[in-house]
């Protein structure tokens, strides 16, 4: 059994605490926001105590939790009594940088109420230096973009807990019924020959084969499908790089049921012989008149 974690992110207001910890839980922390440092002993234990369910542990402790934040080096005194392995992040930036967030923000300083960010600032520093010397990470944000700190803490505090990197979802859709809220990627495939316009066609779904067959069997398809998964292969390792970690491929025809549905398999399949975490819905299949349906790709390969 892996022993159990803490990290402590902690550091001045404005310098990314928040953004650190967002990341932190995508790669598999269980997160908390402002636990007041006098609970965290209390918090550990049951951590602890939980065995496998919960390992790794990244928590926000911060000025804004007042006199509660003075409890902070008791915390740590009693976390090392208790055996507990934990690892202090501490984040800053310059002076300069952290008076725009503020500004560009219009967010009030915690020990600033009533005067100038400046001076709650200089305040801030005072309060935390000592717990800056503990630190075992000092991370400055003065000119680090959001996806550079995404990199550093990746590479710092990565889990090995089998998770893939970037998870695809496949959906297809009909446009009269609405375009899916979540696609990151909308695909629009009415331009392709109908097989709703061929008699025989009409109630079968775009996963029966001859229907398959037939909207590939037109070469602006066969075009269409080159061009889309080059450009599909091309933004997946950009996407994630950039720390993306779920997209969403929407491909949508008129009514969902015919076009999108046979494209959408297409690329599931391509998505998945490359061996991307993929998986596919047909979000509008069910709605239409279908006398006729068939596995997918999904389907044969269970």
């Amino acid at each position: 059994m892996d022993q159990f974690h803490l990290i402590i992110v902690t550091g001045m207001s404005g310098a990314g605490k928040s953004q650190a910890v967002k990341v932190l839980e995508d790669i598999g922390y269980f997160c908390i926001d402002n636990l007041p440092p006098v609970l965290i002993p209390k918090f550990a234990e049951l951590c602890v105590k939980g065995g496998e369910r919960v390992r790794h542990v990244a928590l926000i402790a911060d000025i804004r939790g007042g006199q509660f934040f003075d409890a902070m080096s008791q915390a740590l005194q009693e976390l090392r009594k208790q055996g507990v392995s934990y690892e202090i992040v501490f984040m800053e930036a310059s002076d300069k940088v952290l008076i725009n967030r503020y500004k560009e923000t219009r967010r009030v300083h915690p020990l600033a109420l009533h005067g100038r960010i400046s001076q709650g600032i200089a305040e801030e520093r005072k309060r935390l230096a000592t717990l800056r010397e503990q630190a075992d990470f000092i991370i400055d944000t003065s000119s680090l973009k959001t996806s550079q700190l995404r990199d550093i803490l990746r590479k710092r505090y990565a889990l090995n807990t089998g998770r893939k990197g970037l998870t695809v979802t496949v959906v297809s859709f009909g446009f009269k019924h609405g375009m899916p809220i979540d696609a990151d990627i909308v695909d629009d495939v009415r331009f392709l020959p109908n097989p709703y316009y061929v008699e025989e066609y009409r109630h079968k779904s775009g996963r029966v084969p001859v229907v398959r067959d037939y909207v590939q069997s037109f070469q602006v398809t066969q075009t269409f499908k080159e061009k889309w998964f080059d450009m599909i292969d091309f933004l997946l390792p950009n996407y994630e790089r950039e720390g993306k970690s779920q997209l969403v491929i929407a491909v949508g025809c008129t009514g969902g049921m015919h076009r999108s549905v046979c494209m959408a398999e297409e690329m599931y399949r391509h998505l998945k012989e490359t061996g991307v975490d993929v998986s596919i819905e047909h979000r509008d299949l069910a709605k239409n008149d279908v006398e006729e349906d068939a596995p997918g790709y999904e389907g044969e390969d269970a």
